[in-house]
């Protein structure tokens, strides 16, 4: 039976083309029925997920082939998800590594590759975009072996099978030469990728991922790594500390398709879904009842960064969202932290107010951006950088950056992250463009994704991940421009709005609601503003012939909930609610921030 089971992981840089190519594996083994719709990019069914086009949460899915059960995992591109990524790995034999036909291997992609090797799992290289124009399928295919040869990947490991195609028009092939489909890639599984170890003896079966049901609670996923599970049987759940607790297995499931299906029992080698035990954490062994052995304990890395969480105290309280007290915010926090391996939550003194610490700024606002759609109303801190003491020397957490640009702005873009301390390692041209590697402290990374935006008119592509914490680096200088706070509440007046353009850019339009301490705009000049924005228009008998004052206003600055993030300073927060992000002060009346900057010194 073991032989018949492939298990395999699709790891690539975000967007070039994993989740797509997913679907086409489906389809291809007609998991959906001739007439039955099923979209695109099935796998990313979180509305997050969709609408960024990355994919956050490793999901598996199963197919048959040539009587062949091959268990497919998508992972996470994003090195946020770092987390996700190692403890999925060790559910596969084999990783296909997909690589865009343009622009070659990314950092990101090195990072969980280099995972992949360390785990000993065999390779398949598959060239996608080939149909892109001006792409360079054989000069990727050697710098993909320049990578895993600096990765020191085994003698084995380095003769890796390539395909070419493109996932969007469904072929694929063992060379540049289009054929009708992607079966001489699935071939190509079946014949590289290793059956699992079928291992003889008692039950091993490490918990690498969880699922959620409302119904069932958490449902515990990885792979049988030894001996059989069954529906019914009394079984040891092992800790990390030795201490072992027994549990009976209520239900038993395998992955069939994109769902689930019932199973009596699952032997090793396949992944499953185990129902009935609870109280465990990722990397817990669940194994035989009578004679509990554990399987080596999975590190996961540490958070980078910290952010406070708190209730939305602006005037505005409670007339977006459903849940707005602190028990509201606890409680959907104690909820993450079951599901979401790298987040941590810690109580601060201030009772409404927890601070949540996570892998960046992105992990982060994936979390603010899913409470939000829930329903929640909460106010959010700038993110801070967590800080160590190694051998008694301040250290702070160094990222590697890429940034690919074109050449005349490339002396723009090293300026830019030199400022922030960052040291450049790696400068190297190809058709037009830069390519520029740093190494930088994470804090540094705060706000440079929209300086570099602006200074290389949108064409720098960034891309970073976390390296390794290494002395403290001295201050980086923060946002250089001040910001402008309404003075009073009300509704913002085109009159008023109109008066003010030279003094800056507005978040605002006329129309909107304001309170006394919200930010509304950007200040020309790098101190703040206090300005009345809701001031309507005297009229007098003599009605002014001509135009109306609202037509000649710039539109405002529209920002996402990540650029609000970078944006904001330490005095600075953002209220989130389900319909509107805004920026505000913490102490909203102006003699409240005075009293507080001069107790600051």
């Amino acid at each position: 039976m073991q032989q018949n089971i492939r298990n395999i992981a699709i790891i690539a840089h975000v967007d070039h083309g994993k989740t797509t190519l997913v679907d086409k594996i489906l389809h291809s083994t007609n998991v959906f029925r001739e007439n039955q719709e099923s979209g695109e990019l099935i796998m990313d069914n979180n509305d997050i997920e969709r609408e960024r086009g990355i994919t956050i949460f490793s999901k598996n899915a199963s197919v048959e082939y040539k009587g062949v059960k091959i268990n497919v995992i998508d992972t996470p591109g994003h090195a946020d998800f770092g987390g996700e990524v190692e403890r999925v790995l060790k559910m596969a034999d084999g990783v296909i590594l997909l690589v865009d036909a343009f622009e070659g291997p990314m950092p990101q992609t090195r990072f969980v590759l280099s995972k992949a090797l360390e785990l000993g799992l065999k390779p398949l290289v598959v060239i996608n975009k080939v149909d892109k124009e001006n792409c360079r399928p054989d000069e990727v295919h050697d710098k993909v072996f320049e990578l895993f040869f600096n990765l020191d990947a085994t003698e084995e490991q380095l003769d890796f099978p390539a395909f070419y195609g493109s996932s969007k028009q469904g072929w694929f092939n063992t060379e540049n030469v289009r054929t009708e489909d992607i079966l001489p890639l699935m071939d190509g599984i079946l014949e590289h990728v290793p059956a699992p170890e079928a291992k003889e003896g008692d039950l091993q079966m490490q918990i690498t991922s969880l699922d959620y049901s409302k119904f069932l609670g958490r449902i515990a996923v990885g792979k049988v790594s030894r001996g059989v599970i069954k529906e019914g049987d009394w079984v040891a759940l092992t800790k990390p500390d030795g201490t072992f607790k027994k549990h009976k297995i209520k239900e038993l499931y395998t992955f069939a398709g994109l769902g689930k299906v019932k199973a009596t029992e699952v032997k090793a080698g396949d992944i499953c879904a185990v129902v009935g035990i609870d109280g465990f954490q990722i990397g817990d062994t669940i194994a035989d009842a009578e004679n509990p052995e554990a399987l080596p304990v999975m590190h996961i890395d540490e958070p980078t960064m910290n952010m406070s969480f708190g209730i939305n105290n602006s005037p505005f309280f409670g007339k977006d969202g459903k849940f707005v007290t602190s028990r509201h915010l606890v409680d959907r926090l104690t909820d993450e932290l079951e599901r979401n391996l790298a987040l941590r939550v810690e109580p601060t003194e201030d009772s409404n107010t927890q601070l949540v610490y996570g892998r960046g700024i992105m992990h982060l606002s994936v979390l603010i951006e899913t409470m939000r759609r829930e329903g929640y109303e909460l106010t959010v801190g700038q993110p801070q950088v967590i800080f160590k003491e190694i051998d008694g020397v301040k250290c702070e957490p160094y990222e590697t950056l890429v940034i690919d640009v074109p050449d005349n702005y490339a002396s723009k873009a090293i300026d830019l992250v030199t400022q922030r301390k960052g040291d450049l390692l790696v400068m190297e041209a190809k058709e037009g463009m830069q390519h520029l590697e740093f190494e930088i402290p994470s804090r540094g990374l705060i706000g440079l994704r929209s300086l570099m935006l602006t200074n290389t008119a949108g064409e720098a592509v960034m891309a970073h991940n976390f390296l390794e914490y290494k002395p403290f680096k001295g201050a980086i200088a923060g946002r250089s421009a001040g910001v402008i706070i309404s003075k009073d509440q009300g509704v913002a007046t085109p009159y008023s709005i109109d008066k003010l353009q030279d003094r800056g850019k507005f978040f605002i339009e006329p129309g909107e609601e304001v309170y006394e301490g919200m930010i509304v705009g950007e200040h020309s000049r790098n101190n703040d503003l206090v300005v009345n924005v809701i001031e309507a228009k005297k009229l007098n008998n003599i009605r002014a012939a001509g135009k109306d004052d609202s037509s000649s206003i710039a539109p405002k600055i529209e920002m996402t909930l990540e650029e609000c993030m970078e944006y904001i300073q330490a005095d600075e927060c953002i209220e989130v609610t389900p319909n509107y992000i805004r920026l505000r002060k913490i102490h909203l009346k102006e003699t409240d921030r005075k009293r507080y900057e001069k107790s600051m010194g």
